[in-house]
């Protein structure tokens, strides 16, 4: 893949920044194995295993991990969530 799609990290709302998070663990996969007809086989295989589903979960929150940290937490005051 030789296209730029990822210009930045920053987001403006932590709910973009999930999204953004979803986005790199999807791309990950796109292009690890570019074929999507083999992806498209494979995905039985997993959707129904929840193992492999936690996995997934783990593979985002890293990322959104990644992209809050970039984002600076978005600024949160958390003495007003209280």
């Amino acid at each position: 893949m030789s296209d730029i799609w990822l210009s930045t990290l920053i987001t403006s709302t932590p709910q973009t920044g999930y999204d953004l998070a979803i986005k790199l663990s999807r791309m990950a996969v796109k292009m690890t194995q570019p074929d999507a007809d083999i992806r498209e086989k494979l995905r039985p295989g997993y959707a129904g295993n929840a193992a492999d589903l936690i996995a997934i979960s783990h593979i985002v929150a890293i990322n959104f991990q990644t992209v809050s940290a970039a984002n600076g937490y978005w600024d949160v005051d958390t003495a007003s969530m209280t």
